[in-house]
This record gives structure tokens, C-alpha cells and sequence, in this order.
């Protein structure tokens, strides 16, 4: 399939590759975000790209900063990042980069749930709680949960996996004060995208937000948010609870990987053609149903 793995720019000095972001140094107080078109599933990075999806993340984060810029500041800025590179380079940051400040990353991920999936719903069958919270006993895999959750989790090192921590682990890791703002801010911000997503057709069953600190402590809203990438987005005239629905993220291409004999660890299996195909329609799918007017 057709797609960037990898960005290669001599223009700026690359300090980082992600996941799936390449990033640049533009100067001591910003960077150059560039959102390749690849996937991790598992923790793994795969050997195939996923058909424009750089440039579908870097629309749909673009759009939810601008959005709920006036609930709190992001790292966002207005420079144009065609205009750090040279002629040659552009194809590779055309549609898929931003520009953005430099902030001190949190070390810890802020994830909010509004519905019982994925990890949460193994923690709840093993002990009826999710990251320290209580839950009632009786729910369904995939059902609403009685209030909104904010269930941080630890940030682990390339190759590692996140582990869910209950709030007052976050709160010895950042800070009583910064954690309870990243809580509430990042439970507004989910309430928030939660009601416009369901106008559009969409649950978003969880998400997770990243945040970063300025010299004086302030708090930016960072990285990328409410992407199918860092969210589950369901369709919801598919939604029934006692399932995992089927949806607009990268759990098609997780279904499809449970079904191979593999390890979870590198190098994982080859992608077909149609998954990867597939999947970049259903991100597609997802910025058009949420971006259209």
C-alpha cells in the first residue's frame, strides 16, 4: 500500500520518531509534528501504512483544537510548516504536520471512559473496579457507564505497554494540584466532544487526552486528541451492549491481528491490502462524518 512510514527531512534535526509521529526541532521553543501513515497495534509498530491516515489524524486534531480552543489553551500555533522545509521535502509534510509549542509533557496519560471496553472491561470482570474505581455489579461489555471515568495511566517506554493506575497513583506522579486539573479538564473535554460526536452519528466510547507544562506550570492540552487513533469511535446505529461494536478506529486492524498466530511482539504479521485499505476508509469515514457541516 501507498503511504509514508518514515519522513526523512534535512531541513530541520529530527529529535524523535513515535508511534507514528516524526518529529522536528524548528527552534528551542517549538516543533515540527509531522503524522506519518503508520499503525501500532498491540504496542508494535507494523511494516504497512495505513492509506492517508497522517493526513486524517492531523485534519481531525486540527479541527477539535480549534473547536474547544476556548476551554483551554493548546500547543497549537499558526505557522505555516511548508514554509520550514525546502521544495523537495514538502510531499512529506503537505496536509499531515503542524507546527506546535514546546511544552514538558505530563507523565502520565489521561484517558476518560464513558463506556465499558477494552482494558477497562478485562480490569472490571477480574475485580468489579476500573483504575480504583468501584463500578455496580451487572454490566455488560460495551454498556454506558453510570458516570464518566477518568482512569490515568502510566506512559511506558517503546515496546512496553501503558498500565492503568487508580487516580492517586497520578496524583504522586504529577501533583495533587496538576493532576485534578488534567482530571477535570480532560472529563469536560470528552462530555463536550461526546454530545457534538452523537449529533454526528458517533459514540466515542473513550479517549485519551495528553497534556504538557509550561516554565510557569500552566497546563496545554498536547499531542493529538479525539483521533481514531487515541479514541474508540462507534457508530451508533451498530451499538449494542453485551459487544464490542464495530467502529471507525484501528480495532479492525487489532481483529484481524488476534486471528493470526502471533506473539504480540516485533516484527508483527504482514498487513493484507484490503485491512489496510479498509482501515483508512473507516478513518476517512470518521473525519467526514464529524467535520462536515
Amino acid at each position: 500500500m501507498s503511504g509514508i512510514l518514515q519522513t526523512n527531512l534535512t531541513s530541520l534535526p529530527l529529535l524523535h520518531r513515535g508511534k507514528v509521529r516524526d518529529i522536528y526541532e524548528v527552534d528551542e521553543n517549538h516543533l515540527l509534528v509531522i503524522q506519518t501513515d503508520r499503525i501500532s497495534a498491540f504496542d508494535v509498530i507494523l511494516d504497512d501504512p495505513i492509506p492517508n491516515k497522517g493526513e486524517v489524524l492531523t485534519a481531525m486534531s486540527n479541527f477539535w483544537f480549534k473547536k474547544f480552543g476556548h476551554l483551554m489553551q493548546n500547543h497549537m500555533t499558526d505557522t505555516d510548516p511548508i514554509s520550514l522545509v525546502s521544495a523537495e521535502e514538502r510531499s512529506q509534510v503537505e496536509g499531515r504536520a503542524i507546527v506546535v509549542k514546546k511544552f514538558k509533557p505530563l507523565a502520565i496519560e489521561a484517558i476518560v471512559r464513558g463506556y465499558i471496553i477494552g482494558s477497562g472491561w478485562k480490569d472490571y470482570q477480574k475485580t468489579g473496579m476500573v483504575c480504583g474505581h468501584i463500578l455496580p455489579a451487572g454490566l455488560k461489555e460495551g454498556q454506558k457507564l453510570p458516570e464518566v471515568l477518568f482512569t490515568p495511566s502510566t506512559k511506558a517506554p517503546a515496546g512496553q505497554h501503558d498500565e492503568n493506575i487508580p487516580f492517586v497513583e497520578a496524583e504522586k506522579i504529577v501533583g495533587s494540584d496538576i493532576a485534578a486539573k488534567v482530571r477535570d479538564l480532560s472529563i469536560q473535554l470528552y462530555s463536550e466532544a461526546s454530545k457534538y460526536a452523537a449529533t454526528k452519528g458517533i459514540i466515542i466510547a473513550d479517549t485519551k487526552f495528553e497534556f504538557g507544562l509550561d516554565a510557569a506550570n500552566n497546563i496545554y492540552l498536547i499531542d493529538e486528541i479525539l483521533t481514531p487513533d487515541s479514541s474508540r469511535f462507534w457508530p451508533a446505529t451498530s451499538y449494542q451492549v453485551g459487544m464490542s461494536p464495530p467502529s471507525f478506529d484501528k480495532q479492525f486492524v487489532r481483529d484481524w491481528l488476534e486471528t493470526q498466530a502471533w506473539n504480540k511482539k516485533a516484527p508483527a504479521p504482514r498487513l493484507p491490502v484490503e485491512v489496510a485499505q479498509q482501515t483508512g476508509e473507516k478513518y476517512a469515514e470518521a473525519l467526514r462524518l464529524l467535520t462536515t457541516v
